[in-house]
């Protein structure tokens, strides 16, 4: 089962590359907000067919939820601001590391320290050393 789920988190990487391909284009023509608002309506329209579809009608309200679990609505759209500003003028390939070491570098403090409801896993060497490891593949690729 792992391994599956390791399968659609690479497949999941590898559809953010092609977003970051996709917006870069689409922000040169109609600006990067609104490059971002098409990608955010057309995801809200295709979740909420998902939804309607596919989701357990008895799940809780969205207004029950604590509001700081709604910060990824928040968060999302930067993100995809930073990708449709940056892919097209640093490439996707650094882009994608650049991202991929934030990403790495905060998972390893939200991990260590339990934050967000998340389980408590201890950094340790080995993870330090992938975090490193994806520094220097940023500082290969900006050399290339």
């Amino acid at each position: 089962m792992q391994i599956l789920l390791l399968f659609l988190t690479i497949l999941g990487g590898m559809g953010l590359s092609i977003e970051a391909g996709l917006l870069g284009p689409l922000g040169t023509e109609v600006g990067e907000l609104w490059a971002t608002f098409s990608i955010f309506g057309v995801g809200a329209a295709l979740t909420f067919l998902l939804m309607l579809f596919f989701s357990p009608r008895n799940s809780p309200s969205f207004f029950t939820l604590p509001s700081w679990q709604l910060l990824g609505g928040v968060i999302g759209p930067i993100y995809v601001i930073i990708l449709t500003i940056t892919a097209p003028i640093i490439g996707i390939a650094m882009t994608m590391i650049g991202i991929l070491a934030g990403q790495v570098f905060k998972s390893l403090i939200i991990d260590h320290y339990g934050l967000l409801g998340t389980p408590h896993r201890k950094v340790d060497r080995k993870r330090v050393l992938a975090l490193v490891f994806i520094v220097v593949a940023l500082s290969l690729v900006a050399k290339a």
